[in-house]
């Protein structure tokens, strides 16, 4: 399984997919005409899996079922789906968790367009919560928070709330602070709803807390918020 497979065989089958959060254009479009290649192997890999269970036959499973993980550990969401049970620090795949949660924070239309999956995204987050031990990762987390607090809702966002709790430090506080006193009110909303569940780690952070904090801190001039009224 993948879940076993080193930091090198990752490298070697996704390497390319650290184009994808490239400041340059072209070696974005490069990476996303990789991705869209993989994601066509991985249909026809589909196709052949099902045509083969389709005529009930067992001459033909073990290879279309290679097929189908060769495929999809070559592809994105697809190769994010075998995750580890525990141990999340040391599973090579993290840097690769890492990525698919950066292209989406950083080029989040890119990322709708090619490989959206708010599923593997939600799943993503909450496993990356737990690698915090990891120094690599936990800087990351701290970036990617700081990044997804000044930005519109988008769906499953809510969990990034789990990634502050578990990196929660000075470093965090202090840019979520920055991000609080800022001009803009998406950042002003989102990271003082952030900061406030750092002081109460004893609270959930439901959709019931959400709405009650929104009440209490911003009665007139909440942004129009998706979250309130999707079940993202």
């Amino acid at each position: 399984m993948r879940t076993t497979t080193g930091a090198s065989e990752w490298e070697t089958r996704l390497g390319w997919a650290r184009g994808l959060t490239a400041d340059d254009p072209a070696v974005r479009s490069a990476a996303l005409d990789r991705l869209a290649a993989a994601q066509t192997e991985v249909g026809r890999a589909v196709d052949c899996l099902n045509a083969v269970y389709r005529r009930r036959l067992w001459i033909g499973r073990a290879t279309a079922l290679k097929q189908y993980e060769r495929a999809t550990s070559r592809s994105l969401p697809h190769a994010l789906w075998d995750g580890p049970a525990d141990q999340v620090a040391a599973w090579p795949g993290l840097p690769f968790a890492l990525l698919y949660l950066e292209w989406e924070a950083r080029h989040p239309q890119e990322w709708t367009r090619h490989a959206k999956d708010w599923g593997t995204k939600e799943s993503m987050i909450r496993l990356v919560a737990e690698a915090v031990q990891d120094k690599s990762a936990r800087g990351r987390l701290i970036d990617l928070t700081e990044i997804v607090v000044q930005r519109a809702y988008r769906c499953k966002d809510r969990e990034y709330v789990r990634v502050a709790r578990a990196v929660d430090s000075d470093e965090l506080r202090g840019r979520l602070a920055a991000s609080a006193r800022s001009d803009n009110p998406w950042a002003q909303c989102h990271a003082g709803y952030v900061l406030w569940l750092l002081d109460r780690p004893e609270l959930p952070n439901t959709r019931h807390v959400w709405q009650t904090w929104l009440r209490t801190k911003w009665p007139r001039r909440t942004p129009d918020r998706g979250e309130t009224r999707s079940a993202c």
